[in-house]
């Protein structure tokens, strides 16, 4: 198999220079200066600029920091934010690519004017050069491949510096007024709508990028080559705008039709200019043929379009010079649709949206990659995060002030293909190791903020931060549901799962596999769950671990919840919180128990709380509990009722507390579904709890800690005839304001 030699740094420096001094500079450049004048184009460049030194400082870096194959931006941007999500920018990238060699060579069916003008004859129609130009250039690049292009390279470049020069040498007899700098012509275009036409102009960086698989050395070649091409051209084009506003009237400038006659007029020899024009347009169109059809093979080798044969064809290259050879006609099938359009208004404006989102891609990419802090992140060539996140944020702002509609039309595209790419792929992740980085230092500053600020929460400030220590999320999920319903919107969970044992490697091993499982098996149930685990060989030591573990808010968890089932004849679980309350309520912890049964939380529709006039302390507790859970979608259509246990003297007194409570903390509970009931001597309240509460979902009692020291699990026994229950204990009485 013959080796294919990689090109150097001047290859990157050409290909970007000359597609930056191109097409636009002879067509369009003149024109721009008409309408805006000379401190407009000056802005247009300066914006450009701050737009294209950064993605190109941006590039520099991303590209010193990892392995840059075939695939130039494409290959960054993936390898970066996720293959999803980079395959959607890429196939963005790739058609604008392919869609600036039908603008090139339709910029070059434009310097044969002077030649037809010559011979007598004036060509209306552009498309009778660009079509056959076009149809040779596919020729050439099938049959010869990028060797061909860099070739190329060294004589249209050579011939498009001469030609510079040349028009830099020339004057007319043009005498500009005293207010030249800012004249502009009649009626003239909006900046934004000239800056779309420009922005082409500064593109070069992504032609010279998309080399990167045939570099040798792409660490070096792409930062010394992007750079110094990017800034030699942004230097030239100030020059430029100041020659054109000195040697021509806004008129003459701002006449489409003149074209690069205008240029000719000005240079010392009049014919460079179209010929210029023709070397710096062909030499675009070949940069732009080799890099997108390397694009659109990376996008197939990665394997984002739906079909394997699809992906197969796209990434097939050639043996012996190992060349893309159907993204490469496939691309000149592209390009010759829009050299049928022959508008290089029309098609500037297209690759201007699309180079912008890529460019905007690049940014961010740099930006989140100094906001992660990942240290595996070590470029060797280091730009400054305000500087990525000033071009990111100038990228897509100038997006929607250059065409709203186009760039809504381009954001709909990208989001049309990101779905479609990702329903194809489901096995890549959308959202890759960058925004888990990123994710990661928010949740770390935040709770670091959260650990400084103040941490005695006042009672009116309540939220559950609830942990849940449980071994058995294989055999009943109503513990895991209950969490679910607590943290998916007033606060938090956190679901420990218990490993017996001692700590090895083994036990420790077991324990990640089941936290691994319990969250793949948990995905779709849309929860705010976290998820971990504890190897302990006593619940005593787990529950002591737990408790002193910090909540995922950064501050101390304020809740535990315990579990055991009804029919579970040793009660293991309810015997293992009874022995650890002491503990728990050491720490000032409040309490959740849950008894779960067969008949689970039924339809989701009743919770029903009993309050006695013993556990009034639990009350608010109870209350608010019920109503986070009724915040869940799974509870939608439900509702609470409360029935109050009181002696008969104090009803009126216990109703009224009720109802103020309720009216107070604009709790949704109607007064209609407040039950208070005298506390007769001599009757069991569970009688009662049974017979009312016997068709509820959930049942929530308070119990007293000197009633569980007192008694063990005698109280919690007697509720056979209920689903569900949550026992709550209240370490400090909650406000409710």
């Amino acid at each position: 198999m013959t080796k294919k030699k990689g090109f150097g740094t001047l290859p990157v420096f050409l290909t970007t220079i000359s597609t930056i001094l191109g097409a636009i500079l002879f067509l369009r450049f003149g024109w721009a200066i008409g309408h805006v004048g000379f401190w407009g184009v000056i802005g247009i460049i300066v914006l450009g600029h701050i737009v294209t030194i950064s993605t190109a400082m941006a590039v520099s870096e991303i590209a010193t920091n990892q392995k840059v194959e075939g695939g130039g931006a494409y290959f960054i941007i993936s390898r970066s934010f996720g293959i999803d999500i980079g395959a959607a920018i890429g196939i963005a990238l790739y058609l604008a690519q392919a869609i600036s060699v039908a603008f090139y060579v339709i910029a070059f069916s434009e310097a044969f004017h002077p030649l037809f003008n010559y011979f007598g004859y004036v060509m209306t129609d552009t498309r009778l050069i660009a079509l056959p130009a076009m149809a040779l250039l596919t020729v050439l690049i099938l049959t010869k491949g990028a060797d061909l292009g860099v070739k190329a390279l060294y004589v249209v470049c050579a011939i498009l510096f001469v030609a510079i020069i040349l028009f830099f040498a020339g004057s007319t007899d043009y005498i500009p007024p005293a207010n030249r700098l800012s004249l502009v012509v009649e009626n003239p275009e909006s900046f934004f709508y000239v800056f779309t036409i420009i922005f082409p102009a500064f593109t070069g960086i992504a032609a010279g990028l998309g080399l990167s698989g045939d570099l040798e050395k792409p660490k070096r070649s792409i930062p010394y080559g992007t750079l110094s091409a990017t800034l030699v051209g942004m230097v030239v084009y100030f020059f430029i705008t100041y020659k054109f506003t000195m040697n021509a009237s806004p008129a003459d400038l701002a006449n489409i039709e003149n074209g690069n006659n205008v240029m000719s007029q000005i240079a010392s020899w009049g014919p460079a200019v179209p010929i210029g024009l023709a070397a710096a347009t062909i030499s675009s169109a070949l940069g732009s043929i080799m890099v997108a059809p390397r694009t659109l093979q990376a996008l197939g080798a990665d394997k984002v379009f739906p079909t394997k044969t699809v992906n197969s064809w796209f990434a097939k290259e050639t043996l012996k010079s190992k060349e893309p050879l159907n993204a490469t006609l496939i691309s000149c099938v592209i390009a010759f649709a829009f050299v049928a359009v022959g508008d290089v208004n029309f098609v500037a404006q297209i690759i201007s949206m699309f180079f912008m989102v890529t460019y905007g891609a690049i940014n961010l990419v740099s930006f989140f990659e100094h906001f992660a802090a990942d240290p595996s992140y070590r470029p060797t060539f280091k730009s400054k995060w305000y500087i990525s996140l000033i071009g990111g944020i100038a990228c897509f702002g100038l997006m929607y002030k250059m065409d709203f509609t186009y760039a809504l039309i381009s954001t709909f595209f990208m989001v049309v293909i990101y779905f479609t790419v990702s329903y194809f792929n489901e096995e890549k992740q959308a959202v890759s190791k960058i925004f888990q980085g990123v994710i990661f230092q928010i949740s770390r500053n935040l709770q670091l903020f959260l650990q400084k600020s103040n941490t005695d929460i006042d009672g009116n400030d309540w939220r559950p931060s609830v942990v849940c220590l449980s071994k058995n999320y294989f055999e009943r999920l109503d513990a895991f549901d209950l969490l679910k319903w607590v943290s998916q919107k007033y606060g938090f969970g956190t679901y420990i799962h218990l490993v017996d044992g001692y700590l090895s490697k083994e036990n420790s091993d077991k324990s990640k596999k089941l936290v691994t499982d319990v969250i793949e098996l948990t995905k779709d149930t849309k929860n705010k769950i976290f998820f971990g685990s504890v190897v302990s060989p006593s619940i005593t030591t787990a529950i002591a671990q737990v408790i002193q573990l910090p909540g995922i808010t950064g501050k101390q968890n304020n809740t535990i919840l315990f579990e055991y089932n009804r029919e579970n004849p040793e009660k293991e679980n309810l015997q293992d919180f009874i022995n650890n309350f002491s503990l728990v309520k050491a720490l000032n912890f409040d309490t959740y128990l849950l008894r779960s049964s067969s008949r689970s939380f039924g339809f989701q529709k009743h919770i029903h709380i009993w309050i006695t006039d013993r556990d009034y302390i639990n009350a608010n507790l109870m209350i608010l509990t019920a109503y986070i859970i009724l915040g869940h979608k799974d509870w939608k259509n439900g509702e609470i009722k409360i029935f109050s246990l009181s002696k008969v003297e104090k009803l009126k007194d216990h109703k009224a507390e009720l109802e103020n409570i309720i009216k107070e903390g604009r709790i949704p509970i109607s007064m209609n579904n407040i039950e208070i009931i005298a506390n007769t001597e001599g009757v069991d309240s569970r009688e009662l709890i049974n017979e009312k509460s016997n068709l509820a979902d959930l049942t929530i009692i308070g119990f007293r800690s000197a009633a569980l020291k007192r008694n063990g699990e005698e109280i919690f026994d007697g509720y056979d005839n209920i689903g569900n229950i949550l026992f709550v204990n209240s370490t400090s009485e909650i406000e409710i304001v």
